[in-house]
């Protein structure tokens, strides 16, 4: 694949796989903007992703979250996304119509331990769902909307960012 440096790079996965760090780190690396849309949402919606949940449900927060996401228009931007965005599929065309989608996967251990206040951080599950529920349940779609996959098992935020900056081209 040879990258169009006018393009976004868009950051997909689940809670845990370390898209904000990564997405620093890649943007500093390739000279590009970055932005992080939990942090772009909680700054428009002046509240905490949780918070929204909390008032509104999951299904509403959903829909504010691909409201916002069609709002995005930036160039030569590594974008994180929160994990749920692959629930909004207009929010996922919008993404990839000016970027590359990578989704960036991680075993499911390794991701329980990194995730412990899964409902107080502002993860979109279902009351009484796990994370091992969630992680089936996104899996799929991480894979649907993904034009690369990078492994991150057993590799640092270094190593992981290298191997996207190589898989680009």
């Amino acid at each position: 694949m040879k990258f169009d440096d006018e393009k976004n790079i868009v950051l997909i996965g689940m809670c845990g796989v370390g898209k904000s760090t990564i997405g620093v780190l890649l943007a500093k690396a390739m000279g590009m903007h970055f932005l992080d849309t939990d942090i772009y949402i909680q700054a428009r919606e002046n509240k905490g992703l949780q918070q929204i949940i909390d008032k509104n449900g999951l299904e509403a927060f959903c829909r504010i979250e691909q409201n916002h996401i069609l709002l995005i228009n930036v160039k030569k931007a590594v974008i994180a996304t929160g994990g749920s965005v692959v629930y909004g599929d207009a929010a996922m065309l919008h993404l990839a119509k000016s970027g590359v989608i990578v989704h960036l996967d991680l075993n499911f251990e390794t991701i329980r331990t990194r995730v412990a206040d899964l409902y107080t951080r502002g993860v979109v599950i279902e009351k009484g769902e796990n994370l091992a529920n969630l992680y089936r349940k996104r899996h799929p779609l991480y894979d649907k909307y993904a034009e690369i996959t990078i492994d991150c098992n057993g590799k640092n935020h270094d190593r992981v960012v290298d191997e996207i900056i190589e898989r680009l081209g």
